[in-house]
């Protein structure tokens, strides 16, 4: 699939078929994540992968706008560790997100992004997953086939473009 192909078509899923998704097709997307550029290539991002059903549903509980990662097959959590990258380890970990995102959607499987980082959620999804103090949940991403094809719309390209300073439009 071409990049630019992953990139308009890709949607946020919520919907998901009951179809187990293949390790190998986890694994790629994760291979691909791992891929991202980072600051002096640091790699800060660490991922655990949950398929236990009971988890999936806590962690929905857990998480108000997360509703769906008990209905996903794969729930992906997406770690960081500060320390590698004092400065840029939320830049490093979204590079590796959208990496994992376009993977999944070249394969043709559905995900969403459910961010984490800073909300109220994180300390108890820590505790859920024993993940180490030292280390920051980033976000959650349901992975699966998906049951639904939403559509979206994006700002026009000129509402967004500056030239040479903010306000200079063509």
């Amino acid at each position: 699939m071409d990049v630019f192909d992953a990139i308009y078509g890709r949607r946020s899923i919520r919907r998901y078929s009951s179809r187990p998704v293949e390790e190998e097709k986890v694994l790629k997307c994760i291979d691909a994540a791992r891929w991202a550029p980072s600051a002096v290539n640091s790699q800060p991002w660490e991922f655990i992968i949950v398929r236990d059903e009971a988890t999936r549903r806590r962690l929905a509980e857990i998480h108000r706008w997360g509703r769906h990662m008990a209905e996903s097959p794969v729930v992906i959590i997406v770690l960081a560790d500060p320390r590698k990258s004092p400065t840029y380890w939320q830049n490093d970990t979204g590079a590796a997100i959208q990496n994992l995102l376009l993977a999944a959607y070249a394969q043709g499987l559905g995900t969403c992004w459910i961010g984490v980082y800073g909300s109220r959620f994180e300390d108890d999804i820590k505790r859920l997953l024993d993940v180490p103090e030292h280390l920051r949940v980033v976000c959650a991403i349901t992975l699966g086939y998906p049951n639904e094809s939403p559509s979206s719309t994006r700002r026009d390209i000129k509402e967004i473009v500056h030239w040479e300073k903010y306000g200079c439009r063509r």
